[in-house]
């Protein structure tokens, strides 16, 4: 299937390993110009040259700098039309009220507040051209919280109604928001949460209807169809990729 993405200019955040750079090495596949940031300059430049993309600095934390590397990007590589928003998780706890004000500001502006601000800066450009495809990396524990997340439950069930309620703004305008929710997903992330490979993927013969964890190719497979032309009737809703994990309906 063609997904109409050769030739438009695409931006995943987060994206020096993991899902974002698993996200990206497809819209490149697509045959999209896509840009990656990540705060490292080394481990950015690895992955870009990995998967055939270009790697520009950012630290999610520096709000202000948010417009200045969207005109970075598009002076190099023409109009952004497609925009992954993905953030790495906050520091996870036993004690849902044990994290500190400093902790909940930082968890805040990177879920928050910093993919609303890369929408701000690309979507007036989406909305005057009539094409637009805007994806925020959110998880599953939005929908099922997690004892330990606190700070990622609570500020990415956030960001999923600020997409829905943009997403009726824009729709008239051929652009579209949605959220894709990854479960238990193989990543050094979840590695680190469950305290090692091993451990994680017990959990996942265990407790995952598929017995398996899911790979980064998989989840990153259905973000890439939502920023398709194919996917352009689908706005303001919530993809999981979890291989059954959830209960709730």
């Amino acid at each position: 299937m063609d997904l109409g993405l050769s030739g438009r200019v695409a931006l995943v955040t987060g994206a020096s390993k993991g899902l974002g750079k698993g996200i990206a090495a497809q819209l490149t596949a697509e045959g999209a110009t896509v840009a990656i940031s990540s705060r490292d300059r080394g481990r950015i430049d690895a992955a870009a040259t990995e998967v055939g993309a270009h790697g520009f600095v950012h630290d999610s934390a520096d709000l202000e700098h948010i417009p200045v590397l969207v005109g970075e990007i598009e002076e190099q590589l023409g109009p952004i039309a497609i925009l992954v928003t993905n953030t790495g998780g906050p520091p996870a706890g036993p004690n849902a009220l044990g994290f500190t004000d400093e902790q909940w500001r930082t968890a805040y502006e990177d879920l928050v507040l910093s993919p609303l601000a890369f929408v701000r800066a690309t979507l007036p450009g989406m909305r005057s051209r009539h094409w637009g495809r805007i994806v925020n990396v959110g998880s599953t524990t939005i929908r099922e919280p997690s004892p330990a997340l606190m700070l990622s439950n609570t500020n990415r069930a956030a960001t999923l109604a600020a997409f829905k309620t943009i997403a009726t703004q824009v729709a008239p305008d051929g652009v579209t928001l949605n959220s894709v929710l990854p479960g238990r997903i193989a990543t050094d992330r979840l590695y680190e949460l469950y305290g090692s490979r091993e451990a994680a993927d017990e959990m996942a013969q265990g407790s995952i209807p598929a017995r398996r964890l899911g790979s980064v190719d998989e989840f990153a497979a259905a973000v890439t169809f939502l920023c398709s032309a194919q996917a352009s009737y689908i706005t303001g809703s919530t993809v999981v990729v979890d291989g059954g994990m959830l209960h709730s309906v």
